[in-house]
């Protein structure tokens, strides 16, 4: 995955480019300070995403979303990174065709998990030629799963919402022992939520092996299996 940094501050393109550095998989293949540039840069090193700020010296982010977003198959997508959390600002960006949108400041986990989705629809759009009504569902984020299931009992939404924070604020995977101490939980509490994340294909889980014993399960937010 290409991708071009767009941002006014030099310094918040500098540590958007680090985040996107850590992920497996992805390149940053240009930086760019202004509206003008950063189509420029677009047009000259074709992304695949464009991470954009709304609020830039010379013209309105939603703008350069526009003029990158024609509806060409070849057009990248485009996250929106941004302070801005006026809905008029939202809804411009999600007309204008945004494949997310972020407010700054948000966790680096956050921002890996859409460069993951990027990757993975890509891969899906890139892989046949017809999509079934399944793909399709799946691609736009609707289908069962994005409604949000009943706890189960003796499980309570504002402790999810902690454990869920820990593991998307996290890069890489963490065994229930040491979600539990970022947590300040106990392992077994730390253990039943993650299982219950497995369970509503939010979470994916690996097991490592080492010496005797059983084997190491280790958690992180998202849907794609973790490598080995």
């Amino acid at each position: 995955m290409r991708i071009l940094v767009v941002d006014d501050d030099f310094m918040v393109a500098r540590v958007h480019s680090g985040y996107v550095a850590r992920i497996p998989g992805c390149e940053v293949v240009g930086v760019a300070h202004s509206g003008a540039d950063a189509l420029h840069r677009a047009a000259e090193l074709v992304p695949d995403l464009v991470l954009l700020d709304v609020y830039l010296p010379d013209m309105s982010g939603l703008d350069v979303l526009r003029r990158l977003r024609t509806g060409a198959p070849d057009d990248p997508f485009v996250l929106v990174i941004t302070a801005a959390n006026d809905t008029a600002t939202v809804g411009a960006a999600l007309q204008g065709g945004a494949l997310h949108y972020l407010v700054k400041p948000f966790e680096s986990g956050a921002l890996r998990e859409q460069v993951e989705r990027a990757i993975r629809i890509r891969g899906r759009l890139s892989g046949a030629d017809r999509a079934a009504q399944e793909d399709i569902d799946r691609l736009f984020g609707s289908g069962l799963r994005t409604r949000a299931p009943q706890m189960p009992k003796g499980l309570t939404r504002p402790t999810a919402e902690l454990v869920e924070r820990v593991l998307r604020g996290h890069d890489g995977d963490l065994s229930a022992a040491e979600c539990a101490e970022l947590a300040e939980l106990s392992r077994v509490s730390a253990r039943r939520y993650l299982e219950y994340f497995v369970e509503t294909g939010t979470v994916s889980v690996r097991l490592r092996y080492g010496g005797t014993g059983r084997p190491e399960r280790r958690y992180r937010w998202g849907t794609d299996p973790v490598e080995a």
